[in-house]
């Protein structure tokens, strides 16, 4: 029998994990905000020790990033972007930000492509660069006049990587492990992110209402909800049967609290192996890609998928759609099948007008020089 709701069965979780651990029982200070101001002391030391150019305005720039309320990984991305933009600006000679000019930052964009930076990476170069020349133009040590024209790379728009129903069918038979198999049929059926998943605390899940509640994406910070299916409903229940009721976290690594994202990737690239597809280059973000896929074949309306992926913007979504345009299918399909029976049933007709027009043309040959010229 299917629990009704995780909260109701406290023989399998206990009142020890209804409550996600979120503060310190010493200080009260949230684990998350503890990470963040342990990230923006580390930056700055960072930056202080790297005998840089501009570290006042580089540290009243990651302070104002930390007011903005950024997570302590978006921090530590920021930091990162600063050390390299800075150090660059070293190697040129730079001494003061107040000297910065439009070629700075469009040599610095030739020099992240010339390291071999996948275009993807230098355009998220690029808008953490234009985020710090405007908050440098705001304290007024930028002329505004460097930003003046727009500093854009463009970015391939591949499709996203889906799994075909037949090879979909092999890895799902491969998996033997019940973690395991709850983990990926989850994945699948509501389209979470990995790292998502692996934050999903038991008291989360709603097992009577198939559902999951996200109450900040890890992308972007978004709230949803998220439903499952029957089959990952049926892997699910035996998973909890089987783990431990001490755990906070849905899903953890043996001897962990928690399993991390580079066992969840083994453990999935081990089952791509086993059903010869690891020359495919699946990872766990396609199934993401093909729950998306199969709901749109499926007939679901894109603002809805939207929000069941936590896009911010209908136009990510919309890249789902150049994959599983049935109506676009069905239209070539019509029309090469119209094609290709005006080929069959109209060769002798094209046969016998060819003979026509090749003897007309030498029956007017003799006569076309006596042809008067128009006037």
């Amino acid at each position: 029998m299917v629990p009704t709701s995780i909260e109701s069965h406290h023989s399998v979780f206990p009142s020890s994990v209804h409550h996600r651990i979120t503060y310190d029982s010493a200080c009260g200070v949230s684990r998350a905000d503890h990470r963040r101001t342990h990230t923006l002391n580390k930056g700055i030391q960072r930056l202080r020790t790297g005998n840089l150019p501009g570290i006042h305005h580089a540290e009243g720039y990651l302070h104002h990033k930390y007011r903005l309320n950024l997570r302590a990984s978006t921090l530590l991305g920021n930091i990162s972007f600063l050390v390299s933009f800075l150090g660059f600006l070293r190697t040129k000679g730079t001494t003061y930000l107040e000297t910065l000019t439009r070629e700075d930052l469009e040599a610095f964009i030739e020099h992240l492509q010339d390291v071999g930076l996948k275009a993807s990476t230098v355009s998220s170069r690029v808008k953490q660069l234009k985020a710090l020349v405007r908050f440098l133009i705001e304290e007024g040590v930028v002329a505004p006049q460097v930003l003046l024209k727009r500093l854009t790379v463009k970015v391939p728009e591949p499709l996203p990587r889906a799994i075909p129903p037949d090879e979909l069918r092999s890895l799902l038979t491969v998996i033997d492990d019940v973690r395991n198999r709850a983990m990926i049929l989850l994945l699948l059926r509501t389209g979470m992110r990995i790292g998502e998943l692996l934050s999903t605390t038991v008291n989360e899940v709603l097992m009577g209402e198939r559902k999951i509640l996200i109450f900040e994406a890890q992308k972007n910070r978004l709230g949803r909800v998220v439903y499952f299916s029957d089959d990952a409903r049926d892997a699910l229940t035996v998973w909890l049967r089987k783990r431990d009721p001490q755990k906070e976290y849905l899903f953890y690594a043996r001897g962990r609290n928690t399993m991390c994202y580079t066992t969840a990737r083994t453990m999935f690239h081990r089952y791509l192996l086993k059903a010869r597809l690891d020359h495919k280059s699946y990872t766990l973000h396609s199934l993401r890609h093909t729950f998306a896929t199969e709901l749109l074949n499926a007939g679901m309306r894109l603002e809805c998928l939207q929000v069941l992926l936590g896009h911010a913007s209908l136009q990510m979504t919309r890249r789902y759609a150049r994959l599983s345009d049935r109506t676009r299918e069905q239209e070539y399909f019509k029309a090469m099948e119209r094609i290709e029976k005006e080929a069959i049933d109209e060769p002798d007709q094209l046969d016998r007008e060819l003979p026509e027009i090749f003897e007309e043309a030498q029956l007017l040959a003799p006569h076309r020089e006596e042809l008067p010229e128009p006037a």
